[in-house]
């Protein structure tokens, strides 16, 4: 079971936009020893979309090595196509050391939701590995409803959970209800996280995690043991930096306060994205300074 909180890594790149594997290894231990228990790869925060198929295969085991089987490994599986999805899970497959898979849901096509709903039973019937769904409709415009999400669930066993961005705890509530068991819900929301976790949610796939490791580990800590006051108090210890890291398109602002707190050596981002913007930039700095202080 995946249970607190998790990250959803950046794909550290050189000023060329070669990825930067040292400063990969860097972020990897900083993650881990900072009680992290488990690491998206090739994920929306890690660029997944601009970065090719070999690309993709390298960056996956150079972090499973790193890891070394001290958190769990979760690949990113990105593809408005059905057949492209197919493929690339074809290729994780022969993948050692992969724990889970986490497919998004188809983007731009706008499928309905039976489209979805034989999307993902392709996905599950090809995989090896236990997928995690991944509704992320702000980015997609394909919003996976709860009815087609608990006819997954319960139809295929080897879908085990979902990472839920929509900020919607109504939804958890209800999935809660009629979800099997040991169906796990993630929370994709860091500013909703704690309210997630506390009605009942496992954990969370965590943006600013990569920035401030430790105070998200904290927080959902308390937040899963019911502590309600230390998990109010540790969620206010980085309150700020959760609207901070969306200033622009994540991982844009991300990218800069790892780069800005010396914990990658570029702010690079592959194109379409640009680095952010010099506006923003002392917004950044103002609220990581204000977050140290703490």
């Amino acid at each position: 079971m995946l249970s607190g909180a998790i990250t959803a890594i950046v794909t550290p790149m050189n000023d060329n936009g070669d990825i930067d594997f040292q400063s990969l290894n860097n972020l990897v231990e900083f993650q881990i020893n900072n009680g992290i228990s488990g690491l998206v790869v090739l994920g929306s925060t890690g660029e997944a979309f601009t970065l090719l198929t070999n690309e993709k295969l390298k960056l996956l085991q150079y972090v499973i090595g790193k890891s070394g089987g001290r958190v769990k490994i979760i690949a990113g599986v990105s593809s408005a196509s059905t057949a492209e999805a197919v493929d690339f899970i074809n290729k994780l497959n022969k993948v050692v050391g992969i724990d889970y898979i986490m497919a998004i849901t188809p983007y731009y096509m706008k499928p309905t939701q039976e489209g979805m709903y034989q999307h993902f039973s392709q996905i599950s019937k090809v995989s090896k590995y236990p997928v995690l769904l991944y509704n992320v409709p702000g980015r997609t415009s394909s919003d996976l409803q709860n009815d087609t999400i608990l006819r997954l669930a319960h139809d295929f066993k080897n879908i085990v959970g979902i990472k839920d961005a929509t900020g919607n705890v109504e939804r958890l509530s209800y999935l809660l209800k009629y979800k099997p068991q040991d169906f796990m819900l993630l929370s994709g929301d860091d500013a909703t996280s704690l309210a997630y976790m506390m009605c009942g949610g496992d954990g969370v796939i965590s943006v600013v995690s990569n920035l401030v490791p430790a105070q998200m580990s904290k927080m959902c800590k308390h937040a899963i043991s019911g502590e309600k006051a230390l998990a109010i108090a540790a969620n206010n210890e980085i309150l700020e930096l959760h609207s901070a890291m969306f200033i622009e398109a994540n991982p844009i602002p991300l990218k800069w306060a790892l780069y800005h707190s010396q914990i990658i050596v570029s702010p690079y981002v592959r194109l379409p994205l640009t680095v952010l913007s010099d506006a923003f930039q002392v917004k950044i700095k103002s609220t990581i300074e204000q977050v140290t202080k703490r």
